[in-house]
């Protein structure tokens, strides 16, 4: 967050500090007052949507603006691991020297382009789409869902929830902001309006996440549990009128 404040005009929140803690890494910053831009979506005007998406947009450009070390693969901000728990497998990845390493272990190393079952051609189209040659990462948050973005009336006041940014594939932050949230579904018909679509990608992620990403999909079920279980738990059920004899 640091290192966005310092590079560029998005609102990231302030770090006030950052320890750690019988293994834990702690941070304390900046909370800001703001409604997440989900929360207020059916109630703003249609011009409203628009100028937020028009500045998303500019967070956009500023993030692709921003340019690594020489040497940088697929990696966090200092060039280490990265961080995404609906990875499957482990929650820390890397860091990669290229793009196609990443690739490489987000399918496990199977050599899927080999596949010959009719029924699996959507593996090969995923294996022709990953090995193609690919240009240097850029710099992705990673997880722009609604509920990450915070608006004051019909501006972006905050964006929220960094631990997933990093130096990433060029279409890493559509397919992410596109499968950021079962709760957060209408986002995907808005994403196009503030992100260079990837619609080849994000077709190609979804094969990925329902033959490779079991982790994913069991996360998905586990988010949906919990919405349901916290509406169920909340909903006040009105007593009975006592049945007379």
């Amino acid at each position: 967050m640091d290192f966005v404040r310092t590079n560029t005009s998005i609102p990231a929140p302030k770090v006030y500090h950052a320890f750690e803690w019988k293994g834990r890494v702690y941070i304390v910053m900046q909370k800001i007052r703001a409604p997440k831009l989900g929360n207020l979506w059916v109630h703003l005007s249609d011009n409203s949507k628009e100028r937020i998406f028009e500045h998303l947009r500019t967070v956009i450009e500023q993030l692709r603006n921003l340019r690594a070390a020489k040497g940088t693969g697929v990696a966090n901000i200092d060039g280490g691991p990265i961080f995404d728990p609906r990875l499957p497998g482990n929650s820390n990845w890397g860091p990669f020297s290229c793009i196609n390493d990443f690739h490489n272990v987000l399918v496990d190393h199977q050599d899927i382009a080999s596949i010959t079952d009719e029924n699996y051609g959507d593996l090969r189209e995923l294996a022709a789409f990953y090995r193609q040659p690919w240009p240097q990462p850029v710099f992705t948050h990673g997880d722009l869902s609604s509920l990450n973005i915070l608006c004051a009336e019909d501006k972006v006041v905050g964006i929220i929830d960094w631990e997933t940014a990093g130096w990433l594939p060029p279409y890493w932050e559509y397919v992410t902001a596109w499968n950021a949230n079962p709760q957060n579904a209408f986002w995907q018909a808005e994403v196009d309006r503030f992100l260079q679509p990837w619609q080849d990608a994000q077709k190609n992620d979804t094969v990925r996440r329902r033959n490779l990403g079991l982790i994913e999909f069991a996360l998905a079920i586990v988010t949906v549990l919990r919405f349901l279980l916290f509406n169920v738990l909340h909903c006040s059920v009105p007593n009975k009128a006592p049945v007379k004899s």
